[in-house]
Parts: structure tokens; sequence; C-alpha cells
């Protein structure tokens, strides 16, 4: 069977995200290729600025680190149209996840505008967070309770994870389901399963997925405990022999979907395909509530592979959960090998299928891991590259990795293969719900019937401010220089068709890309350009241009 006429075909049309170290997608992509370990390692003088009392420091089982979100207090109150007040009441996680939500929009040439809050949107929204609010926790009679205010309350709908989707569908005039999904470390990647099932039965016709946690206040350290599941020393090392722990960060990703047959139809950059997906609980036979089991691990690989119509062996990459635990990494290992251990050994060191985790890069991001490991799978079946996972030193004794189909992958290396590129992300959270994800790249456009050629293209570009304009103009030229051969008809039809246009415009007709980018470069070159008092320091809603 064709992938275009699978049934539970399910294609990746957008995508935003922030990480730790990242503003954008892109410069994670870069991070992931050139191996960057993206965790802040403090000053005593820069914790004792945070308010660290002196005694926490000189604690010698403090550990003085922290995985950093850029510009995580930054917020485009004007453009949702908050009050100041309002959006300083609000929790960060709402206010990223809703700027990644236009974000994702106009990553897939889908942007709001504001003809839209008239015509409904059969958009879909599934998302979750990290953090809580809960009555209970904030009754102790030492706690300001003045400070989330009544049910109801601004304070209230602006921090608790209920309002997470249901503020994006709101703000964005979104018809189609709209969840807040809570389920631990897994979080963000069943959000995702869910949009699939939601597409998969016609509930709407595009959906928005994903995840965010954003740790507050962020430079700060923790207290290691022995024992306990996170790092002595700020460093995550999955698989290896001297790993003793994770640590936890924030961030935020969501991706847009589509059924693949509407989304080939229409013409769509399709950057991915989730082919199939499952989710799954371990039940009550393991250890303890905190652990993982094996076979409910196993039974969501098992299941994914099953929807996807692909045998094991042709997943070239997998996208552990790897927290780096001494008991952790082995049951997912475990797991992956009861479910893959009849592939065929025939690659680096006699393994078929490379294995890493973006924990070693990132730290932990609670909510928001799962979608973290779906957007780098993506980007390394895009790049047709097997991403560094890094901190490996040498095995975990408790794994063999001699006796499964599997290495853990510790250099950026080029990905080539006989079949179709297909990667799987695994994805578990505390309460035993297992998810698991079936990728594969994108079907050929050669078969879409050609657009007619033309000699020049007209290109316009906005923004809410001249100086945002400006930071958008340059994205343009860094796209360009970044794939000279670009199509410029596609570009200048994204940028006309799939943005939201705003009041302050440049326009140019340009005959290639080279030209194009001239005189983009020619308008950033301009020395007096109008100023505006108070305009925003960065673009706080458009990514890298998407053709």
């Amino acid at each position: 069977m064709s992938l275009l006429s699978h049934p539970s075909a399910i294609a990746i049309i957008g995508m935003a995200g922030r990480f730790p170290g990242a503003r954008n997608i892109d410069q994670y992509r870069q991070n992931l290729e050139n191996g960057v370990e993206s965790i802040t390692f403090f000053s005593d003088e820069e914790l004792l600025a945070q308010g660290i009392p002196p005694s926490r420091l000189a604690n010698p089982h403090y550990v003085k680190a922290a995985p950093l979100l850029p510009d995580s207090e930054m917020f485009d109150a004007a453009l949702f149209q908050y009050s100041p007040s309002e959006a300083e009441l609000m929790d960060p996680q709402h206010r990223l996840l809703l700027e990644c939500a236009w974000e994702a929009l106009e990553n897939a040439g889908y942007p709001p505008r504001p003809s839209d809050l008239h015509a409904p949107r059969p958009i879909g929204v599934f998302t979750g967070g990290g953090g809580l609010m809960s009555s209970y926790l904030l009754s102790d009679v030492h706690i300001n309770q003045n400070i989330i205010g009544t049910t109801g309350s601004r304070g209230h709908i602006g921090n608790d994870k209920d309002y997470l989707s249901t503020r994006i569908s709101y703000k964005l005039n979104l018809h189609g389901p709209s969840l807040t999904v809570q389920t631990a470390c897994s979080t963000s990647l069943v959000a995702v399963h869910l949009a699939c099932q939601s597409l998969l039965s016609g509930e709407c016709k595009m959906a928005l997925a994903g995840g965010v946690t954003v740790r507050e206040p962020q430079r700060v350290g923790y207290l290691y405990k022995e024992d306990d599941i996170f790092s002595p020393d700020g460093h995550c090392r999955p698989f290896s022999a001297d790993a003793q722990g994770t640590i936890f960060g924030s961030g935020v990703g969501l991706v847009l979907l589509k059924p693949l047959a509407d989304a080939y139809r229409d013409g769509d950059a399709i950057v991915a395909v989730i082919r199939g997906s499952a989710v799954t609980n371990d039940g009550g036979q393991k250890v303890s509530y905190w652990s993982t089991r094996a076979e409910g691990q196993a039974a969501a690989m098992a299941q994914a592979l099953a929807v996807a119509g692909v045998e094991p062996q042709s997943i070239g990459y997998i996208e552990t959960h790897g927290t780096g635990t001494l008991v952790g990494d082995p049951v997912e290992v475990f797991a992956l090998s009861r479910v893959f251990a009849h592939v065929g050994k025939s690659g680096l060191a006699g393994q078929a299928c490379a294995i890493g985790s973006v924990k070693s890069n990132i730290g932990h991001l609670e909510a928001a891991a799962g979608i973290a490991g779906l957007i780098k799978a993506v980007l390394s079946i895009n790049r047709k590259k097997l991403f560094p996972s890094l901190n490996f030193n040498k095995p975990n004794p408790k794994i063999n990795f001699a006796r499964t189909p599997f290495y853990v992958n510790t250099e950026l290396r080029s990905w080539s293969g006989p079949g179709p590129r297909r990667a799987a992300v695994n994805s578990l959270g505390i309460g035993g719900t297992n998810a698991h994800v079936i990728l594969e790249e994108a079907p050929s456009t050669t078969a879409r019937p050609p657009l007619p050629d033309r000699d020049r293209h007209l290109f316009v570009l906005s923004a809410r401010s001249a100086g945002v304009l400006r930071d958008l103009a340059q994205k343009y030229v860094a796209a360009i220089e970044a794939d000279p051969d670009i199509n410029l008809g596609d570009l200048c039809f994204t940028a006309s068709t799939g943005r939201t246009h705003f009041a302050e415009r440049f326009a140019a007709v340009a005959t290639s890309a080279a030209d194009l980018r001239a005189k983009l470069v020619a308008f950033l070159r301009e020395k007096d350009r109008p100023s505006v008092e108070g305009e925003v320091s960065r673009d706080a809603i458009s990514t890298a241009p998407t053709p």
C-alpha cells in the first residue's frame, strides 16, 4: 500500500517551538546537528542575585545548573489583545503556547487573519502543560491566597492548565475539539496521538498538538539527593554507565497536523508523515506508581507499528524517552528489544537501528519532552542525518547492546538506506501512560502538476512595527542564503497568502532568489527608517520562511 493511500497517515505541515538554547526550530536544528548541550551553569553571584541563600550555595549537593528557555518572559500582548495587567498575571506557559500556535499556523501557510474571526476554522487543539494549580496545595495558611484569586478570576483562568487549549481556540477562532491533556512526561506525545485520532474520525480538518513546560524561576539550581532522578552534576547521560539522573528544564513545541491525502491535494509543505501511533498504560503490576513497566511500553510500540503497517526492521532511528537513569534506561531498551528483537544486525558494530535522546542536549522538559523528541526526529528525517546523542561514555552495565538491534548514535551521521526513512518516538509518563509514534519521510511531490513559471514575482512582507519588519526581512535573507536554490515562486506565494498582513510593509518585484536577497539587503541597509518608541525588540510571532 502506498503511503498516500494509507488510512492512518497524518501529515505534519507546520512546526513551532522554543527550547533551551533555541528561540526557534531552526536554532534547535543547528544545536542538534552541532551536538550542543544547552545547559547553563551559574556562578554564586548570579544565584545570590536570584535570592538563593548562601547556606544553600554552600551545600555540596546543590547543583548550580539549569536548561534555560530564551525570552520566556516575553509576550506580544497587544497582538492577542491582552492588557499589560492581564498578561502579567498569565502563566508563561499560556503565553508561549499561544504564540507558538500562531507560529505553527503561519509556518504551514494557514495564518490567523482578521477575517477568520467571522468564519469558523475546523482546527482542533490538543495541548498540555507542566506545573500545577491546586486549592488543596494553596490552602496552607502561609500562602497568600489572593495571588491566585477566586474561581473564574483572571488569575485563575490565566494560570490553570484547564485553559491552555481553549485559550488558543478562542483567540484564533478555531472550532475543532479543544482538549487539555495531562499524562505527566508523556503529555505532549499523547496529545499528538489524540489529535491524529480526531483527524482520522473526521472531528476536525487540521489539528494543533504539543505541550509546554516553563519552570519558574529559571535561573536557579536544585538539590541533588542520592537515588533520586536528578543528576548530581547537571548533565544527562542516557544509556551511559555513568548515568545518574536527569536535569529538568523548560520548553514549548507544537505541530500542525492534517490527513496526508488532504495535505497532498492542497499542496501543503509536508515535513514528515505520522504513519501510526498508540497509547497504553502499565496498569498495576509494577514496582511502584512512579516506575515504568517494559510490557506496557512494548505494547504501545507494537500497536503503533501495527497501525503504521510497517515492519520493525524498516525503522532506522528511535528517539527514546532516555532519562539517563540507571534503572529506567535498561527497562526502555528491554522493551524496545522485545518488539525489535528480530531486526537484522547489519549496521554500525553489528547493530541496525540508531537510538538517542534529546534529553542529553536540553534536559527533561516534562510535559514538553515528547514534542521535543518528535520535532527532533522530524528534523532528522528532513535533513537525512542522524543527530548525536551526547554524554555517552560506555554502555550502562545493565544493557547488553550486543544482544539488541540498537546502538547509541554519538556523532552526526548521514542517514541513508534502501527504503523511505522511518523513525519512532517513545515517551513515558509517571503513572504509566506510554506513547509511541511512527514517522516516515514525506512522499515525493514530483507527481503534483507544476505551477506555471514566471519571469518575475511580487514579494510582500509586513509586520506590526518597523523594527520587527526589519527583523523579518533578515530572516528571509538568512533563508535564501541557506538555500540559494529556493523556489522563488513558492517563497513569494507563501509570503503573500500564507502570512498575516499588518500595517508596516515592504514589497519588491524580483526575478530570482538572488535578486530578492539583494533587494532585502538594500532595504536593511537604509539609514533613515523611522523608529517607533516602545516597539517590540524581537519578532514574537513570525517564523523562518517556509515556501
